[in-house]
């Protein structure tokens, strides 16, 4: 099942934004943002986030395989 964002509705969401999503707010989340929403949630950029997923895929995190 695609999913789509809790904010704006957007979808499907990618991999890496299902990844990222789960990495800050917490691994059992059933609901998902957006880049754009989570950014806005956060009080970053997406390009914040974009430097983040890379930080984490660089240590080897598995949510990001």
């Amino acid at each position: 099942m695609e999913k789509e964002c809790l904010a704006c509705g957007k979808k499907p969401l990618d991999k890496n934004t299902i990844g990222i999503n789960k990495k800050l707010i917490g691994k059992s989340i059933k609901t998902f943002y957006c880049m754009g929403c989570l950014a806005d949630y956060l009080g970053c950029s997406v390009e914040d986030l974009i430097e983040k997923i890379e930080e984490f895929k660089e240590e080897g995190c598995t949510l990001f395989e």
